[in-house]
């Protein structure tokens, strides 16, 4: 799905009650934000999962699946982890408070609400979470496999080429392997501890640490072992996009559409898109003539 209007942020309001949702969304709309609604923490998952908004106000107190529960549920999520997370509850004992922040909540809003109050905070968080985002965007760009992670090995987010890399490595929490949150561990106590390798999606792959980010962070830079074929490899030599690239590798490995968009997270259309911007960048017309040439830059990089 199609973000509706690519220069308007997009915040998605969850809230059982009518009024409060016709309050705060005629607020926002008015303020120039683009505007999503949900009355319940099933209908907020969906929404967020087919178009991942900006930022979340998240009533707390639901009926079915509670605020809190909703949005620990989206920091599982890949997809949804990154969003930031604002709560709204008449709910001002400590313990909820804390509850709120303990399932992945950036801030605490209580009610009744005050317009004036509601727009600082979102668009402090708006401006927080765009910096971050430029930050993944400028290192996707660059074509880097960056990984963000806490110090407990939860994946906080991942460029699109470590994703593609790492896929097939993530637990069903999106955690990463237990052997390489063990490295993880010795080397935040000794930063001189070597390298990790790791064997992945038919890529020899090897981590360090980057450097710490933000917020207890720690960024981790995958890289294909030197004489390893990859698609990091192929996005240098013909000047593609990470997703082309990664499109490109598994083309050369002999996968269908099919297969790549399964790989790669991606409908088989979208598959077949980046397919065709490949064919227009090397100059041929079949799958054939680019695997080809992916398998030459393979070979050049094994002689080296």
């Amino acid at each position: 799905m199609l973000r509706p209007d690519p220069l308007r942020d997009v915040v998605l309001i969850v809230d059982d009650a009518p009024e409060n949702l016709s309050i705060l969304h005629t607020l926002l709309d008015r303020s120039g934000y683009t505007v999503l609604v949900a009355t319940d923490g099933a209908g907020a998952l969906d929404r967020a999962r087919r178009l991942p908004p900006d930022l979340i106000l998240l009533d707390a107190v639901m009926p079915g699946i509670d605020g809190f529960e909703t949005c620990r549920q989206l920091k599982e999520d890949l997809q949804t982890r990154t969003i930031p997370v604002v709560f709204m509850t008449g709910l001002t004992e400590t313990e909820h408070i804390l509850q709120g922040f303990q399932a992945g909540g950036v801030d605490y809003i209580t009610k009744p609400i005050r317009p004036a109050e509601v727009m600082v905070r979102i668009a402090s968080h708006l401006r927080n979470s765009r910096l971050v985002v430029q930050t993944r965007a400028a290192m996707d760009a660059a074509g880097q496999a960056v990984v963000a992670v806490d110090p407990n090995g939860d994946v906080l987010w991942m460029t699109p080429l470590a994703l593609s890399w790492l896929r097939s490595s993530l637990d069903a929490h999106g955690r990463l392997p237990a052997e390489l949150c063990s490295w993880l561990h010795d080397a935040l106590e000794a930063p001189e501890v070597r390298p990790f390798e790791l064997m992945a999606a038919s890529e020899q792959l090897v981590v360090s640490r980057l450097r710490p980010g933000a917020q207890d962070e720690e960024l981790l830079l995958i890289q294909c072992k030197a004489g390893s074929p990859g698609p990091a490899a192929l996005m240098q030599a013909f000047r593609l996009t990470p997703r082309e690239a990664d499109v490109l590798y598994w083309v050369a490995l002999g996968k269908t559409n099919r297969d790549i968009a399964d790989i790669l997270g991606m409908s088989p259309r979208t598959a077949n898109k980046h397919l065709e911007h490949v064919f227009e960048k090397l100059g041929v017309e079949t799958r054939t003539s680019a695997a080809r040439m992916a398998l030459n830059v393979v070979t050049r990089r094994s002689m080296q």
